[in-house]
């Protein structure tokens, strides 16, 4: 765990090495596995400075004195300033009246006097023990919560899609009860491609969709049974993640949630079942059938819990350039600001400086800015460069301004999003994170073909990348967005080069050790922000739309939005 100092309580952040990969190292494994054994890459390639400034970016806001960006901290403080004072250097125009400061409310709270989960049913009461067993919270802004006699339905993966012809909720009363519901979705179950994506996760697979599409169905709560591949992490994962401090922003959004919501352990949901009457794996089974039906299981469920809450507010930073001839359509460039701040130890303080993640982000987002300010005229469309706030502690920055755009979504062409630029050398190939989502990838392909560079996709897709960067925000909205890095075919390196780089990153992240350091080559975060440049200045110079490919689950939000588009 780590421990940071916030307005004098402790904020804990959960590191998890090797089983929620860092995003950087997607690019790598993805070639890796497609490289064959002894392959060596081409020798060379002309990679032209960016931005002279560039260096400066990440220097500064990755140093010391930054004391990790925290949020809501005297670190994060030093970070806005920066920020902001870059925006008015290179003549962003501020993107919500005089200021370029959007505040974000943010709240942390503590779950606290846990009881045992209890199922009771046929004559019996099954009780399983927190965070051993079971794991539960609330993400209402409620001190105290609870599950009393609350009857559980087992709706299979709790899917309703209708672009899959999917309704896991169909013929099914689950107002004020507890539903049961399998991670991931029926494709990667099938492993079939023309069922959802096949083993690429979609958004419906997500536990974040679990939960809201329950909420949305009127539920009191619900558990979901947790299964490490389709996962794609372990139970200490969850136990971990789950248990302590949490975050989230604090005000009540209106948006539907649940009184409870949590996981329990595979074996847990096996005596469950079998209380019930029920085989575990046929009705896991059974969940991914479109003949699937949903079950009262005839038991109750019984669990309650407190919370305390710290409040506090921190900022996403906006800036602008003003289209010429449609400044009402806009392109989008995002990064996160934020890290983890600063943990004390026995022997002081250790700093989380985040220099890949995410200093070099920030840096490439203002650079781009700088190079559009000075070496351009107007683009036709508007230009946004947005530095969202609290990305660490669960999206919350760019959550906030999906549900408070300064900028109209329907009108938003598309954005990139850039968490974490390849500090390790030039390559021939680009990663991309939800490869197949949008027409995006189009435009994407075009820049990096001009740099004699080719696209590959992620190599495990049915971990749900796509859906845990600050993206997802706007992708849930329907804006389309691509989120792409530098792949592991360095230029002049050879395998065991890649193989080195991807324990080295592996070993740096969300880690003290995430500093500048000498296996840095500058001239891949060059070679990076030359693509995502062009690409953003093409979108902002064109007449293009792009959509979500047919298919895509968001694709319906961004075809009823098309009227807004219409000039």
């Amino acid at each position: 765990m780590i421990y940071i100092n916030y307005k004098g309580g402790p904020i804990m952040h959960t590191i998890i090495k090797k089983i929620l990969f860092p995003s950087l190292l997607l690019g790598i494994v993805a070639v890796m596995l497609i490289l064959p054994k002894g392959c060596s890459a081409p020798e060379t390639a002309e990679i032209p400075v960016f931005c002279e400034k560039y260096r400066t970016h990440v220097e500064t806001l990755s140093s010391d004195e930054f004391e990790g960006r925290a949020p809501a901290t005297p670190g994060a403080e030093l970070a806005i300033d920066y920020i902001t004072g870059e925006y008015e250097r290179i003549g962003l125009k501020p993107a919500l009246g005089d200021t370029y400061r959007q505040p974000v409310p943010l709240v942390e709270y503590l779950g606290y006097d846990f009881s045992d989960l209890v199922i009771k049913g046929n004559g019996q009461e099954l009780s399983y023990v927190y965070r051993d067993d079971m794991v539960i919270g609330t993400t209402r802004l409620q001190e105290y919560a609870a599950l009393k006699d609350s009857e559980l339905v087992f709706v299979g993966y709790g899917v309703v899609a209708p672009e899959y012809g999917w309704d896991d909720y169909a013929g099914v009363d689950v107002e004020g009860k507890t539903v049961v519901v399998m991670i991931n979705d029926p494709g990667y179950a099938i492993q079939d491609e023309n069922m959802f994506h096949g083993r690429a996760m979609t958004y419906y697979g997500r536990w974040t969709y679990k939960f809201e599409e329950a909420a949305r169905q009127g539920a009191a709560g619900a558990l979901i049974i947790h299964q490490t591949a389709p996962a794609s992490y372990g139970w200490d994962v969850v136990r971990n993640s789950w248990s302590g401090v949490q975050y989230g922003i604090g005000i009540e959004t209106g948006a539907p949630k649940l009184e409870a919501e949590g996981w329990i352990q595979l074996d847990v949901a096996r005596e469950i079942f079998e209380l019930a009457g029920y085989d575990l794996d046929e009705a896991l089974e059974s969940a991914a059938s479109h003949d699937f039906q949903a079950f009262n299981m005839g038991l109750q469920a019984n669990a309650d819990f407190k919370n305390t809450f710290d409040y506090s507010q921190c900022y996403n930073l906006i800036g602008y350039i003003e289209g010429s001839e449609y400044p009402d359509e806009t392109i989008f460039y995002m990064a996160h600001w934020d890290h983890l701040g600063m943990v004390e130890t026995e022997d002081g303080v250790d700093i989380y400086n985040g220099a890949i993640d995410n200093a070099t982000g920030v840096g490439a987002i203002l650079s781009i800015a700088e190079r559009m300010m000075t070496h351009d005229e107007a683009p036709k469309r508007s230009v946004v460069f947005l530095a969202v706030t609290a990305e660490e502690s669960g999206l919350l920055g760019s959550k906030f301004y999906a549900a408070n755009p300064v900028f109209p979504l329907e009108t938003t062409v598309g954005g990139i999003n850039i968490d974490a630029l390849n500090v390790y050398g030039p390559t021939w190939d680009v990663s991309v994170v939800g490869w197949g989502n949008s027409e995006l990838e189009d435009v994407l392909r075009r820049h990096a073909e001009d740099q004699n560079r080719h696209l590959v996709p992620e190599s495990t897709p049915e971990a749900g990348y796509f859906y845990r960067s600050d993206h997802i925000s706007l992708a849930r909205e329907g804006v389309p967005m691509i989120y792409a890095q530098a792949g592991s075919d360095y230029i002049g390196r050879d395998e065991a080069y890649a193989e080195m780089v991807a324990e080295d990153a592996a070993g740096r992240y969300h880690d003290p050790t995430d500093v500048i350091h000498d296996m840095w080559v500058w001239d891949g975060m060059h070679q990076d922000m030359w693509m995502f440049y062009n690409m953003g200045k093409d979108l902002a110079n064109s007449n293009e739309w792009p959509n979500w490919r047919e298919g895509n689950e968001f694709r319906q939000l961004r075809d009823e939005s098309a009227g807004a588009r219409r000039r």
